[in-house]
C-alpha cells in the first residue's frame, strides 16, 4: 500500500470538513436572526438556517452514496468566521451598523462554503462521484443565492443606513 495520499482521501477529508461547518452555522445562525434589528435580514437569516439544516442532511445523503460513514472533522475556518462574527454581536453595535457587519460575517461564511463545496464538487467529479458532484451541487447554488440575497440587502438599503446611524 501507498505511503501517499489519494484525491479521494483529500475529498473524503473536505467532506467531513464541510459537514462540520454545516452543523457549526445550524447553531450560530439562530444567534445572528436574533440579533438582526433589519426584517429582511432577519427573515433571510432564519431562511439560510432552514437550508443549513438541508445541508446537513445532504451531507449525510452524500456519505451514504460513498458506502461511508457520515463523520466530522472539526472546521476551524468556520469557526474562526463565526468567532468573529459573535464579537461584532458582543461589541455594542447596533441597529444598522450591527445588521451590517451580521452581513458581512455571513458573507465570509457563504464565500468559505462555496470555495470548499467547488472544490469537492470538482474532486467528485474527477472520482466519478457524479451523483454525489449533483448533489452537493444544490447545496452550492444555494450557497450562492444565500450570498447574492446577503449583497442586495447590504445594498439595498443596510449599509446607507448603517452609515447616517446616529453614535448614542
Amino acid at each position: 500500500m501507498s505511503k501517499h495520499k489519494t484525491l479521494e482521501m483529500l475529498f473524503l477529508d473536505e467532506l467531513k470538513d464541510l459537514y462540520d461547518a454545516e452543523q457549526q452555522l445550524v447553531k450560530a445562525l439562530p444567534k445572528l436572526a436574533e440579533a438582526a434589528s433589519d426584517p429582511g435580514l432577519k427573515h433571510a437569516i432564519q431562511s439560510h438556517l432552514r437550508e443549513t439544516e438541508t445541508h446537513v442532511s445532504r451531507a449525510e445523503r452524500a456519505f451514504a452514496l460513498l458506502g461511508e460513514e457520515a463523520d466530522r472533522k472539526t472546521c476551524a475556518g468556520i469557526a474562526g468566521i463565526i468567532k468573529e462574527t459573535s464579537k461584532v454581536l458582543d461589541d455594542g453595535f447596533d441597529g444598522p451598523v450591527l445588521d451590517a457587519g451580521i452581513i458581512a460575517g455571513a458573507q465570509r461564511a457563504e464565500h468559505y462554503e462555496m470555495g470548499a463545496y467547488g472544490s469537492v464538487i470538482t474532486w467528485a467529479k474527477l472520482l466519478g462521484k457524479d451523483d454525489v458532484a449533483s448533489l452537493l451541487g444544490q447545496t452550492l447554488a444555494e450557497e450562492k443565492a444565500a450570498d447574492q440575497k446577503l449583497t442586495s440587502l447590504g445594498q439595498g438599503g443596510i449599509n446607507q443606513a448603517a452609515l447616517t446611524h446616529a453614535v448614542a
